[in-house]
């Protein structure tokens, strides 16, 4: 199966899936594996993402955030309530524009990421087993290089 998802899509029975396909079944593996883990904190998969968005730009806006997060605006209004009403965030008004407010993490919300930081690991470590260091670094690359392009 390997060399199949290696050889490019065309027409026959032997066509190999497509890098979208392969990226979109990935990604939904992923997902899954995120919500195992996380599954005794409460937490989905999209909160665990935009936590660790605030971990690495502390203050955001909900816009900000909500891009960065993959998600609606509207999407994250209602995941802020409730990362909010669990103690993981705080809204707080923003110094340079008094009618914005930002988001930040909160200690619970950064002792929760600490909490699960080796267990999700376990799950990039997982995915590229098998692949040499070097292997790795280049799929990092060459995904950042694709989402890059479609941006």
């Amino acid at each position: 199966m390997a060399e199949a998802a290696a050889r490019p899509a065309g027409r026959g029975a032997k066509a190999a899936p497509s890098l979208l396909y392969l990226v979109k079944r990935t990604e939904l593996a992923v997902r899954a594996r995120l919500d195992e883990v996380l599954k005794p904190s409460g937490l989905t998969a999209l909160q665990y993402t935009a936590l660790t968005v605030l971990e690495r730009h502390d203050g955001l806006t909900a816009a900000q955030l909500a891009r960065d997060s993959f998600v609606t605006a509207q999407s994250m209004a209602d995941m802020v309530r409730t990362l909010e009403s669990r103690g993981h965030v705080v809204r707080r008004p923003n110094p340079a524009n008094r009618r914005e407010l930002l988001i930040a993490l909160t200690d619970l919300g950064h002792r929760l990421l600490a909490d699960y930081e080796e267990s999700v690991r376990g799950i990039e470590r997982r995915m590229t087993d098998g692949l040499t260091d070097d292997d790795a670094a280049r799929l990092r690359l060459a995904l950042d290089h694709a989402w890059r392009r479609l941006s």
